[in-house]
């Protein structure tokens, strides 16, 4: 079933598949060449173009095993798996590949800037072309104002920053992120999803492993859990998590003498009582309202800053799109990303909150 799910919303999507695994098959042999650990076993999954897919499952269930593979870090053992229309081991296709590991292995006696001239030039890219992205990227980060202190004076999350600006200096147009939000502060953790939701909408895949299942459901399109190597279950975010034997109704504020026929009503055509409850807005929603408050009367704080609005070079919005001007089923197009954005911070479209 799982299998028939996947090869839909490939056939939907617009073009071939960016990430196509059929029966991924990985053994991990001991010296002698005798099997030891079957880290993933017979799995099938693809990732369209623009897409957001996530990799979930507990410790061993080979989400890391199966991100090397797609890196080409690992040779499947059995199984066909192509990424961008290539095999994964090709030098061509990792160069358009954007890579953020779960920890973020950094000189620590370089600058953000040095560090990142360092990738650009493996990436041969110009003097001038360098300059620009990294001037852009440390904009994006928010960590323009520490371009000359060394990294290994930063925080985790700053170190983390510095990590995702190295995974994006490529332009790639397929980004894997391990953990990509693991280090950071709630502030960071929204931006990195601002940003992952931007770049879907400029025509990036995002491939995504993370054990923070909320950020997944925030951002996600499609999802795959993985168990022992298997795939046990994966679709669509809505359509896996909606509760089709029950519906909620959202109220304004009202009186509870004008509320009580309403309560009537609803329990006379459901035959049951109805649960009533009061929503509330969210920790992460409000503790970014508080920090926001005490921003503007304190002084610029000495860690990362607020990130500004994503690199320009980076691809695009027209490349999220079809020629007539439409998106791809399966693909986040403005106005699902903006829902989103708003579901996440309580309104405010993203280029109004100058990236913060």
């Amino acid at each position: 079933m799982a299998d028939e799910q996947e090869h839909e919303a490939a056939s939907r999507a617009d073009g071939p598949p960016l990430v196509e695994a059929w029966e991924l098959t990985k053994v991990f042999r001991d010296f002698w060449r005798r099997p030891q650990v079957r880290a993933v076993n017979g799995l099938t999954f693809t990732v369209s173009r623009g897409e957001i897919f996530g990799l979930l499952g507990p410790n061993g269930s080979g989400k890391s095993t199966t991100l090397k593979m797609v890196l080409g870090l690992l040779h499947p053992t059995r199984g066909r798996l192509r990424v961008l229309g290539a095999s994964p081991r090709e030098v061509r296709t990792k160069a358009r590949i954007g890579y953020l590991p779960e920890e973020s292995y950094l000189y620590p006696y370089l600058t953000p800037v040095e560090t990142l001239d360092f990738f650009g030039r493996l990436f041969d890219l110009t003097a001038r072309e360098r300059r620009r992205r990294i001037e852009e990227l440390l904009e994006m980060i928010g960590l323009a104002h520490a371009r000359r202190r060394p990294v290994g004076e930063f925080s985790k999350g700053m170190a983390r920053r510095v990590g995702l600006a190295q995974a994006l200096l490529n332009d790639p147009d397929l980004v894997i992120l391990d953990e990509p939000t693991s280090g950071l502060d709630p502030i960071g953790c929204r931006q990195m999803k601002d940003l992952i939701l931007t770049l879907a909408r400029r025509g990036k895949t995002v491939l995504l492993s993370s054990h923070l299942l909320a950020d997944v459901e925030d951002i996600c399109d499609r999802v795959a859990i993985l168990y022992n190597g298997r795939l046990r279950a994966s679709g669509a975010i809505e359509t896996l998590l909606e509760e089709r034997d029950r519906c909620s109704l959202t109220l304004p504020a009202v009186e509870e003498a004008r509320l009580r026929p309403v309560i009537e009503a609803a329990r006379a055509a459901a035959g049951a009582e109805p649960e009533i409850t009061r929503p509330r807005m969210g920790l992460e929603r409000f503790f970014l309202r508080v920090v926001e408050e005490a921003r503007r009367v304190e002084e610029p704080a000495a860690g990362a800053e607020a990130g500004r609005a994503v690199a320009d070079y980076l691809a695009s919005p027209a490349e999220a799109q079809r020629e007539d001007g439409t998106t791809p089923e399966g693909v986040a197009d403005r106005a699902e990303v903006d829902r989103r954005l708003e579901r996440l911070v309580g309104g405010g479209r993203p280029e109004d909150r100058d990236g913060s």
